[in-house]
């Protein structure tokens, strides 16, 4: 008697197979269930307000924001390329002003120069075209490059040209590229021929010849670059065929005036604001000289 209740007291529940069965089929299925059911809660998009910190502790600290951080910082873009038309038509000066430079320019914030405000642009004028373009494009003391636009080059170009000619200077609008290399070589051509020709032929008839063909030169430059001032007396520059006026100039003597026009001289910019060789300079100035004999 006393063995079999010793028995009895050291069985557990199952005492069939089909109870062992069961207890073993559940000890794996339940498991399962919850691992499942666990992955599922820390992939969800959509949880309840304070699961973050849940999910950083299930996760070693990370959270779904950090790891979607990192990815995007993986796969963010490392450049980018921009296409542009080559044959837009360009924006004028004015127009570039208006986008981008009205801002500084026209209120002088900043110290930029005032729009039309000839005493601030004086100095900057005499520097010549170039410097200023040269500024406009890389920035200069509270002006970051383009004023902080994104112009073609020539654009700002022109609004250098517009900002500065409201202020009494006379450079010309800028062109694409090819335009001003055909512009400016146009006289130079016309005289090279001749230049060539020269050596071959006698002194005298060759300063015969000269003459005129310089003179026809030095009118195109003439009315290209040095008519807008000269022909109205802007800025005191001596008026064309004035010889009152020409007549203190002329007796300095031709290398002077030369010397005086390509490195710039009041209100006039070096080389009369633009990219003309010293020949062809030379040329224009004689041609106003001559006008005024």
């Amino acid at each position: 008697m006393s063995e079999t209740n010793h028995e009895e007291a050291h069985t557990g529940p199952i005492k069939t197979p089909k109870q062992l069965l069961v207890a073993v089929f559940f000890s794996f299925v339940i498991p399962i269930f919850a691992i499942i059911a666990l992955v599922s809660y820390v992939v969800s998009e959509t949880k309840p307000a304070g699961s973050v910190h849940t999910e950083a502790s299930l996760l070693g600290g990370v959270t779904a924001q950090d790891r979607d951080k990192g990815t995007l910082d993986r796969i963010q873009k490392v450049g980018s390329v921009e296409i542009r038309d080559a044959n837009r038509p360009l924006k004028s000066g004015e127009e570039v002003f208006k986008a981008q430079c009205t801002t500084c320019h026209t209120t002088g914030a900043a110290g930029a120069p005032k729009i039309g405000d000839a005493g601030a642009w004086a100095a900057r004028i005499r520097t010549g075209f170039d410097s200023l373009v040269k500024s406009a494009l890389h920035g200069k003391g509270a002006m970051p490059p383009q004023g902080g636009g994104d112009f073609d080059d020539v654009e700002v170009a022109r609004a250098a040209a517009y900002m500065a000619n409201s202020a009494g200077a006379r450079f010309p609008e800028p062109q694409r590229a090819a335009a001003p290399a055909t512009t400016a070589q146009a006289p130079a051509a016309a005289v090279t021929p001749v230049a060539t020709a020269m050596p071959a032929a006698a002194a005298a008839p060759a300063a015969a010849v000269a003459q005129p063909v310089a003179a026809a030169s030095g009118e195109g430059l003439f009315k290209q670059a040095c008519a807008a001032c000269h022909m109205t007396g802007v800025a005191n520059a001596p008026k064309f065929g004035d010889k009152a006026a020409w007549a203190p100039r002329v007796k300095q003597g031709l290398p002077v005036l030369v010397e005086t026009v390509i490195k710039g001289k009041g209100a006039m910019p070096p080389k009369g604001g633009t990219t003309a060789s010293e020949p062809e300079i030379r040329a224009a100035v004689q041609y106003m000289v001559n006008a005024a004999k």
